[in-house]
């Protein structure tokens, strides 16, 4: 049994199709009740609260953890999730990391989930740690404004970075879960292009055929939409690193391809995919 926590997310939701498609037997793992693939057994659970993940490790060998939010926030003990984890019988984690923890280790939110690389390295289980950067997928948080007024608003609007299409990083995660010889491995996950915003919003409007006006937010305004939803330090980490991204964070990864066989899909390629979501 493989235990996908995030099962409803982004990278949780392919992950999860991806396994059951390879006939392994998947405890799926949400906050809420949820639809999932024929014969995935679906847990509500919560990871910010132990007790409630008892049901989770039953029959459980292998694990995919991906932190939510509010295990970023200050006191907050996302490593215990790891201890929990074998001692109910999982001896593999795959573990949804940061780019960030490499680039920008000070960061308070990369110092944290350092701390949870460092518990997994530590705790004698099979892991593999996938360190994406950016998410083709923070496009989504622009749908309602392009349905509504045809409008994309985002700070540092010519500053780019190779964002990466999740479906390629659950593609990575189910390798990594499925073969020995990911064992021991840090994956650095990137996009094949560094694209900006304002081409972001481009993509999107060339894939709708109708015109879509980029409106360039300041950091104060972009970090107060973003604080909504996360913990300020994740979001203060994040806007450091959309604003002037290093040499490393710019670089094109070649580890999707490395374990995949293929190159990563292009932002173009997700937008076609979701391009419903905008309409």
């Amino acid at each position: 049994m493989i235990v996908v926590t995030g099962a409803t997310g982004n990278v949780g939701r392919p992950l999860t199709q991806a396994l059951a498609e390879a006939g392994e037997q998947v405890t799926a793992v949400s906050r809420r009740a949820a639809d999932v693939p024929a014969g995935v057994r679906h847990v509500v659970a919560d990871l910010s609260e132990p007790a409630s993940l008892a049901p989770v490790w039953e029959g459980a060998k292998a694990l995919f953890l991906l932190l939510s939010g509010d295990l970023h926030a200050p006191g907050a003990r996302p490593a215990d999730i790891i201890g929990q984890a074998a001692a109910g019988g999982v001896r593999r984690v795959v573990l949804l990391s940061s780019q960030g923890v490499a680039t920008r280790p000070l960061g308070p939110s990369r110092v944290a989930m350092r701390a949870v690389e460092d518990a997994l390295r530590e705790s004698g289980l099979d892991w593999a740690v996938l360190r994406p950067g950016g998410f083709a997928s923070n496009a989504l948080a622009w749908a309602e404004s392009v349905r509504t007024d045809g409008t994309v608003a985002a700070p540092f609007g010519d500053v780019g970075v190779p964002v990466v299409d999740p479906v390629d990083i659950a593609e990575v995660a189910a390798a990594c879960l499925l073969d020995d010889r990911h064992t021991g491995q840090v994956f650095e996950l990137t996009g094949p292009e560094v694209i900006t915003p304002r081409r972001q919003a481009e993509t999107i409007a060339a894939a709708l055929g109708s015109p879509v006006r980029f409106h360039e937010l300041t950091r104060e305004q972009a970090r107060e939409g973003m604080t909504r939803w996360v913990p300020a330090e994740l979001a203060d980490d994040t806007l450091d690193i959309i604003a002037a991204p290093t040499p490393a964070e710019s670089r094109i990864s070649p580890d999707v391809e490395r374990v995949l066989g293929r190159a990563p899909h292009p932002f173009d390629h997700w937008v076609a995919r979701n391009l419903a979501a905008f309409r």
